[in-house]
Formats: C-alpha cells, structure tokens, sequence
C-alpha cells in the first residue's frame, strides 16, 4: 500500500486531545505480574505455543490532522515454538515519508530465582531496512527468550493521510487474551466502521465531548470528538481451513472508510471517497500512470511484428508471450513500479507492476485497445467496492474488453499463465481500469462463469491374483492444465507421478506421456499405463475402487466445525469414466448403485452409474460445481454432503470367485 494522499495542514494552532476515562485493561508498559511469568499455557487454547496477553491501539489526529496511533503490546512465550513471536518485524510505507515509526521501546522478561528479571531492548539491535522505494519495516529480535518469556513493546505510529486509518486486526496466528482499539476522532470527519467478526465485543463504548483549538483570533474554535472503544477478548488463533481465500479475508478486525469530511474555514480538503478519484490519482502517480508511455529499449522490434499480425488476438497471444518469456518476476506484488518499467526492462526482471505495465504498452503500440488495472491476489484478500481503497490492491494487470460479453485479464508473471484465462488467483475479487483518456475508472468483477473440467477415461483388466493394470488418459483444461503443467516442468517427472499417484501405495505408474504440454489453448492429455495390487484381495474375494486419477480422493471437510467461509474459486467439472475387465472364474458379487447426490441449492451435484454388461463393469462419476462460494452458516450443509459423496466415490466393488 503506497499512500498517495495530499497532506491536509491546518492553519490555526493546535488540536487538543484529552484522555477519555474508558474501562481498559492490560498494564502500563514496564510493569508486569509475576503470576504472568507464571503461566504455562492459554487458558483457552491449551496447545498454544504462544499467546499475546494484550494488543492496545490508540489513535488520533494530531494537531496537522495526521493519524496517530500509539500501539503496546506484550505476548507470552509458552514453548520452544512460540520463540519466533521474539523475532519482530514492523512493515510500514515510510520510502515516500508517507507514515513513519518513532520511539519504539522494548523489554523482555524472565523468572530468575523466583523474582522478575526485566532486560531492555537494546536501540542498537533495531534495525532499518527498505522493502522497496515505497515500503520500510523495523526489524528486530529480543535477546535471552525462553519458554516462559514474556516481551512486550510500544511505538508511534505517524500517518500523513487525511483518511486512511489502518485496520485493526483482533485475531492473529496465535491466540490473544485482550485486544482494543481506542479512536478519538473529530467530528468534522464521517467514517463508516466495517465490522467483520463471528466473536462479540467484550467491551464497546463511545463518548462525545467539545473541545477547542486556538484559531489565531481571540475566540477559540469549538468542535466536537467522538471517542470510541472496541475490545475484544479470548480470540482463539487464525487456523488455515481447506478452501478458504487468505487470512486477511477471515481475520476478525474493524476497517474505516472516510465518507465525508466537514472542516472549517481554512482547511484543505483532499481524499479519495470513490473510486473514480482513487483512479484518477493512479493515472497521475509517477509510479503507475506516468510509466504508461515510458520507451522501452529495442521495444520497436516487438511492435513492429506484432503490427504485421492481422487480428488482435494474434498481437496479445505474441505480445503476451514475448513479455512472459523475457521478463522473471522477483515474487514481489505491489500496485506500483520499484525500478520502473524501463529500467525493469533492461534487468529482465521486476515487480508484477513493472511486468504487466511493460505488457500494457507493447499491446498499446501495437494497436491493441487495452487498459492497465489493478487487482488483489486471492492470498492478499478480496477487494470490498464499498470501500474506495487503494490499498486493497497489490498488483496489477493488463484489462482487454473485445466486445460487451468476452474480455482478457493479462497477468505476465507466471509462464504458465495464459492469455485465454483470467488466473485464478484474481477470480472472486474486482479490479479497478485505468482509462486516462476518456476519464473512465471502472471496478469489474473477475470471474469465470464457465467450470473448470478433468476428464478421465480408464481402461483396466483385474487380474485373478488380485492385480488391476490398464491405462487412463487425463485430459486437464484451463486452471487444471495451467496446475498440472506447472507441477510436471517445475518439479519434474518423478514428484510428479507421485502426485498423480495421491498417496496410493498400492499404485504404480509404469510409464507417462504428457501431450499438448506447450500449447496454452490445447488441453493437456495425459496418457499412463499403471499398476495396482487390490490389497484386501484373497482367492475368493477381489475389491478394487474405481477412483482414480480423479484428484478427489481425500475429504478436505473432515471437521465438523468452521469458522471461515468457503470459497472454490471457480466452478468445476470433473468426469470419471472406468470400465474394469472382470477375470474368468470371478463374477459381480457386490456392484456400487447408481444414485444421484444432490446439495440442498443444487449447485453441487455427483451421480455415479453402474453398469456390468459381458464381463465389463463400467462406473461413471460426474460432479459439478456451478457456485463457487458458501458461506460458513452453509457448512453443515457442505460436511454432510461431502461425507456422502465420498462414500460414494470410496464405495468398493467386490467380486467373488464363481463356484
């Protein structure tokens, strides 16, 4: 998040804030309990490692309307494992001078003999590093932590901006006993609060009172505050949950959006409270839309070619290409240049910003109508539209309209990602394009509407001894293909017979041939012989399961509980065909039935048909998803259906030897 608003000074004297009387908890810092030294787990959550015994935020605007926010907090050290909350490290946006860290205290605090021994932070172990032009974090480590440790530290936190309060996060990846927020706030400013939690407030309380600044003249300027307190308490540790998007989305915490600001006389206002203004000042920013038409060296050899071509989407499949096969991305996402896009250029390598802005001019040059645009990975979190933010953003992309039903989302980071296909990680969010031109500054919603498909065929004979051999054929399209030929090239052929194996010993894969593995608009076949021994065989009875090679065959919602909501990322199908030879000597003894499972909205459907016909058994599975996202009041729904389906899909076929 690089801030890119104007500072509001304020002509009159200074704003005076006084301290509300608000029921709090937690001590000040260089005081603690020795019964907290004493403690051996969390109360709440007993296999803890560590624990953050309090988490205090204070925040208010200062006497140049900056955001201040004075932060304490002090964590428990349970275990061996809990020592890394002693490794601390603070990311601000200080490059641009944008927000700054000052007089950061720390202490640390150990039973030696019975009696609390405390050791100060050493100013000396603090160190300074610079992320990136824009980015800057403290680092540093307390000395002598130990299971049994307490540290705990405070700082100033400064904000140049007008509106952007930071989020306040009461949930962590480890538990907190007491979280709170405190916020004294003018009322000349309106923010609209977001509260995302599933625990209620321990403590919420609001105050209003008048106050005055000195306006340079004889009579004071009067104006009110409002104070309020937000505690929450007991908050268990964020744990990570199959199909959920990224932590920041599940997180319990409170987000501020200025909607309206009502200074008087003598102020300047400036904030962002759409997203038409948040485009408008990317356009206009030195690191976003200035770069737009920065030259790059030897570009005209690309744009040359790329003008021979004869429709666009010949130019965006070879400019996409040339851009994704130069250029290595450093794993780093912001929505704004480091280097810049020629300098990025030269090196080969750059942000993801720098990456697909050198995309956006080359398709530019060569006659292609495109927009630059910024998104929000699926591991950053979903972009709100309610809240004009530029900070929900981290990257940004090339956006293609080709006409009102069909358009290109192009992310060049990735060389397995594909012009054809918005990746996955952008679906389920909002990106916001940048039409500097004819002023236009749209949110459109990344999705994908048509499912993902895995197709399998499998062609197998059972063996009297209790051995299956056959082939299958997998075909992967769009995301499935874009994953499996990452795997194959990235980790190479053995790991990835491994993983088509899924942690099925008893199956061997005796030989792979992968097709269509470099044509992105080609599905990828892939052809295997295989092996397996149907353990739990005997010379009268032989089970095997049809099941393979599906990708489904481990229950990801094996916990009866959930906290977050579910979220597949795109729709998907998945077509499993088997015809499984019976021996001679052997016939059906117990055959699977065919049956459809339904899930109460009928937007996940998995029907199996059995049929046995001259010595053949044939087993079909089709299961679909046409809705990507659940919500966590839906998943008792989702466990129950989940637990049929894969009875279903685990159900064995038996066959016994004939008389």
């Amino acid at each position: 998040m690089k801030k890119i608003f104007t500072t509001i000074l304020l002509f009159i004297g200074a704003l005076t804030l006084h301290a509300q009387k608000f029921t709090t908890e937690g001590q000040a810092f260089g005081k603690i309990d020795k019964a907290d030294l004493e403690l051996k787990e969390c109360e709440f959550e007993k296999d803890a490692a560590a624990m953050v015994l309090f988490n205090k935020g204070e925040l208010y605007y200062d006497d140049n309307l900056n955001i201040v926010i004075q932060h304490h907090k002090r964590v428990k050290i349970f275990n061996e494992s809990g020592k890394k909350q002693a490794d601390v490290r603070i990311e601000y946006y200080g490059g641009n001078r944008f927000e700054y860290i000052t007089g950061l205290q720390g202490q640390i605090y150990n039973l030696a003999d019975g009696k609390v021994e405390a050791v100060k932070l050493d100013k000396k172990q603090i160190f300074t590093e610079n992320v990136d032009k824009s980015r800057m974090a403290l680092v540093f480590s307390f000395p002598n932590v130990k299971s049994g440790s307490v540290i705990e530290y405070k700082y100033q936190q400064t904000i140049n901006s007008l509106s952007d309060i930071p989020d306040w996060f009461f949930q962590e990846e480890i538990p907190i006993k007491y979280s709170e927020l405190v916020t004294t706030i003018p009322d000349w400013f309106d923010f609209t609060t977001q509260q995302r939690h599933y625990r209620p407030f321990t403590k919420y309380a609001t105050q209003t009172e008048s106050r005055s600044i000195s306006s340079g003249t004889s009579t004071p300027l009067m104006f009110l505050e409002n104070k309020t307190q937000w505690a929450m308490a007991n908050v268990p540790a964020m744990v990570r949950e199959p199909y959920m998007t990224s932590e920041v989305d599940n997180l319990q915490c409170l987000y501020f959006h200025l909607t309206s600001f009502r200074p008087p006389v003598g102020f300047t206002q400036s904030f962002s409270n759409t997203w038409a203004k948040v485009g408008g000042r990317l356009a206009d920013d030195e690191d976003f839309g200035l770069q737009l038409k920065k030259k790059l060296l030897g570009e005209n050899i690309i744009i040359d070619k790329a003008k021979t071509l004869k429709t666009d989407e010949e130019k965006i499949a070879y400019v996409f290409n040339e851009v994704k096969n130069t250029m290595k991305w450093n794993n780093v996402d912001r929505w704004y240049t480091n280097d810049g896009t020629s300098k990025a250029w030269e090196k080969k390598t750059g942000n993801s910003t720098e990456i697909n802005l050198i995309l956006y001019h080359l398709l530019k040059q060569s006659g292609v109508k495109a927009y630059p645009m910024v998104v929000s990975t699926r591991e950053h979190g979903k972009v709100n539209p309610v809240y004009s933010f530029l900070y929900q953003f981290n990257r940004s992309v090339v956006y293609v309209p080709v006409d009102s039903t069909t358009n290109y989302v192009l992310d060049a980071t990735s060389k397995y990602n594909c012009y054809l296909e918005t990746p996955a990680n952008l679906l389920g969010s909002h990106g916001l394009y940048i039409d500097k031109d004819n002023k236009k500054y749209d949110l459109v919603y990344l999705t994908r509407e048509n499912p993902v498909r895995r197709v399998v065929l499998i062609n197998a004979q059972i063996q009297p001894g209790g051995m299956m051999d056959g082939t299958a054929q997998v075909s992967s399209f769009s995301f499935d293909r874009a994953s499996n030929v990452e795997k194959y090239k990235v980790n190479g052929e053995k790991k990835y017979i491994d993983y088509l194996r899924d942690n099925n010993n008893s199956l061997s894969i005796t030989s792979l041939k992968m097709e269509n593995l470099d044509e992105d608009n080609m599905p990828l076949n892939q052809h295997i012989n295989f092996k397996q021994e149907l353990t739990g065989s005997d010379k009268d009875y032989i089970y095997f399961n049809a099941n393979l090679f599906s990708s489904l065959r481990s229950n990801p919602f094996l916990s009866e509980n959930r906290v977050s909501d579910i979220d597949f990322g795109h729709c998907s199908s998945y077509n499993l065909t088997g015809m499984y030879k019976i021996p001679a000597g052997f016939k059906s003894d117990a055959l699977p039935k065919s049956m459809n499972l339904v899930m109460p909205d009928k937007n996940i459907t998995c029907n199996r048909m059995v049929v046995e016909q001259d010595g053949t058994i044939l087993i079909r599975y089709v299961i679909t998803y046409k809705k990507t996202l659940y919500f966590k009041d839906d998943y008792p729904q989702i466990y129950a259906f989940y637990k049929k389906m894969h009875e279903l899909l685990n159900e064995q076929v038996v066959l016994k030897k004939s008389s």
